[in-house]
Parts: C-alpha cells; sequence; structure tokens
C-alpha cells in the first residue's frame, strides 16, 4: 500500500506564516485607508464659523421698552423689539379668525398653531434651568424674520397702517405682532426657535 505523502509546509508552519502575512497586511491597509480618508470625511463637518451663525445672542437688558433692534441670525436679518403695553394690548385684542394667515408661524411651538399674540411672543421661548424672568418681560418681547413674506423686502419700523411694520416694496402692512394684516404678503413673519439662557440673555437658534 503506498502511503499518502504530504507536502511540506501542507499542514505546517508555512500556512500559519503565511494567513499572518495576510491579515497583517489587510489591516495595515485598512488603517492606511482610514487615514487617507479622514481628511474628507472631516470636510464634511460643520466648520466653526458655520457653527457659530447657527445662534445669536441676543443681550435684552439694554433694550427699553419700545426700542428694536436687527440682529443677523442664520445669515438673515431678525427684528428683535420689545414693546411698550400698548402695543402688547392692542396685538391681544386681534380676532385671529380676521387675519389673511392664522397660523403663529412659530418654530417654538407646534405647527398649524393660532396666530394669538402669546403664540407669536417670547412667552413661548424656552427657559433654561434655573433662569428667572418675568411673564410680563417675555410677553413684551416679539422677535421674528425680517424679511417680508412677499419678496422678501425689509419692512419698515414703526410705519403702515398697524404703526409696527410697513413694506415700501409692495405696500404689506404688519402688526405689533409681527402678523400680516393688509397687502400681497401671504403669510406672517417667521418666529425662531428661542431660549433665555439668563435673565438679560435671549439666544436665536
Amino acid at each position: 500500500m503506498t502511503e499518502a505523502t504530504e507536502t511540506p509546509g501542507a499542514h505546517g508552519e508555512e500556512p500559519s506564516r503565511r494567513d499572518f502575512i495576510f491579515i497583517a497586511t489587510g489591516g495595515a491597509l485598512a488603517v492606511g485607508g482610514a487615514f487617507i480618508l479622514w481628511p474628507f470625511v472631516d470636510q464634511m463637518n460643520p466648520a466653526a464659523d458655520t457653527l457659530a451663525l447657527a445662534s445669536t445672542e441676543v443681550n435684552i437688558a439694554e433694550l427699553e421698552e419700545g426700542q428694536e433692534i436687527t440682529v443677523i441670525y442664520r445669515e438673515r436679518p431678525h427684528f428683535v423689539r420689545r414693546r411698550t403695553a400698548a402695543e402688547v394690548e392692542a396685538a391681544r385684542e386681534v380676532n385671529v379668525a380676521n387675519l389673511p394667515d392664522g397660523d403663529a408661524r412659530n418654530f417654538n411651538i407646534a405647527a398649524g398653531s393660532p396666530a394669538t399674540d402669546e403664540n407669536r411672543s417670547a412667552m413661548t421661548a424656552v427657559v433654561s434651568e434655573g433662569v428667572e424672568i418675568e411673564d410680563a418681560v417675555r410677553a413684551s418681547l416679539l422677535v421674528t424674520s425680517a424679511n417680508c413674506t412677499h419678496l422678501g423686502c425689509v419692512p419698515t419700523e414703526g410705519a403702515g397702517d398697524y404703526g409696527a411694520w410697513f413694506c415700501p416694496c409692495h405696500g404689506s402692512h404688519y402688526d405689533t405682532s409681527g402678523r400680516i394684516r393688509r397687502g400681497p404678503a401671504p403669510e406672517n413673519l417667521s418666529v425662531p426657535v428661542m431660549t433665555f439662557t439668563s435673565a438679560s440673555v435671549l439666544r436665536l437658534g
């Protein structure tokens, strides 16, 4: 009977050594590939300046009653107004059913919420834990986009039939709650996400 002969290295140390070399080579290629790809992957992350534009902080302590400032949030102008008690009262007396746009257009609350003044004001803003701020102050603050919802022009402050904002481009009138009341603009001025990070700072975004 002929005895089976084994080829040297067929079941000996040589295959194990060869497997080790294959594994080591594959691992090195994988690590090298990761180092090569990482700069491209990292480019997809938001840059520091982009992250900075994602939020804007407003010092509301410097705002007096009846005063308005314009800030830039996400590369667009936004009105920040501390309304007088008379302006708040006038806005609250409006019947939402009579508005051209009955939607609050407020990113702080559920979509489709009615456009009451409370649903438009900073009463809807998040208050950070431990922060105390008077309801009267929150109710007086109104933050909206500063671009007319018709074609994007910037409305003029303290003008128009409602003494709030008037867009000179095509004649849209907004009230003291930033709601469209007359003219071609189809929607109310939108309200961005807001958070009171302290009693004097309101963060947009």
